[in-house]
């Protein structure tokens, strides 16, 4: 069944937000859970977290960075366009217990994820905050969208060009410490592996409670292909059936991490092979 694209954005050169026409995926979704989509008959099935959902009108809403050439042609794609087919959705919701303060710590593209979660953290009555983070001030993403949903934003840039300049976690860290907008009661993380692991490791001292949401290599998202392999806490565990979030303090994250990149090579060989396509007119 293709599903069509109903909005598309640009959030930066290769970033982009599609708003989607998949009523059953988003009368279903919850916070954390992601799909797995095929943009064409015989392409690879890649996974995406659910950015956002509207029940009522049926969209579900992907945030995608383009790095492989599976998310190359989806970043081509235009409005009323349709995508071949979208599974989902799949994986575990993300649960944090009620009550206190709750900030999710969103690296580049990953803050599109806390969406969905923290209007929901929000509207039950929890102090929010989201730390968005990213290079510089053309790179941030979502920045009024995040503000609708979270009751404090603290904006990171590495360069300084806008809000903090530091790293996401440097500005976490202050938090920590009892800085403004105070000590957070539980963290969660989505972005890059060297950011959460870096998360990880801010709060694991203090004893703050911290969830992280992984995306490893992932095939079938039924657990049957054990692309997905994590070890959390010295077990292995599946990231599309008892994921993908997990205690950040009990995972491997050097496993991960390897793991994460030992297919760099075939996806540029991918990348280079669709741009030469593409300048032939192929």
């Amino acid at each position: 069944m293709p599903y069509k694209i109903l909005e598309k954005r640009i959030l930066t050169p290769v970033t982009k937000l599609f708003r989607i026409d998949a009523p059953l995926v988003a009368k279903a979704a919850r916070p954390g859970q992601f799909v797995i989509l095929r943009v064409r008959e015989g392409g690879e099935r890649i996974p995406l977290t659910i950015a956002d959902y509207d029940r009522d009108r049926g969209i579900l809403t992907l945030v995608i960075q383009e790095v492989g050439a599976t998310t190359r042609r989806l970043g081509a794609h235009e409005v009323g366009q349709e995508i071949l087919d979208i599974v989902g959705p799949l994986g575990n919701p993300t649960v944090i217990p009620a009550g206190g303060h709750i900030v999710g710590v969103g690296g580049g593209f990953g803050v599109a994820a806390l969406l969905c979660l923290m209007r929901e953290l929000t509207a039950r009555g929890d102090k929010t905050t989201v730390i968005n983070g990213a290079r510089n001030k053309d790179l941030l993403i979502l920045v009024d969208e995040v503000k609708k949903v979270a009751k404090n934003v603290e904006l990171c840039t590495d360069d300084g060009s806008v809000g903090f300049k530091g790293f996401v976690t440097q500005r976490l860290q202050q938090m920590i410490e009892g800085g403004a907008p105070g000590k957070p009661d539980q963290v969660i993380a989505i972005g890059p592996m060297v950011m959460m692991r870096a998360v990880a490791n801010a709060t694991r001292d203090a004893k703050i409670p911290t969830q992280v949401s992984l995306d490893p290599l992932m095939i079938d998202g039924t657990g049957m292909c054990g692309g997905c392999r994590v070890t959390i806490n010295g077990q292995s565990k599946f990231a599309c059936v008892d994921g993908p979030c997990f205690d950040a303090h009990q995972v491997d994250f050097d496993e991960a991490v390897r793991r994460g990149k030992m297919y760099v090579q075939e996806q540029d060989v991918a990348a280079k092979k669709l741009a030469a396509a593409a300048a032939g007119g192929v």
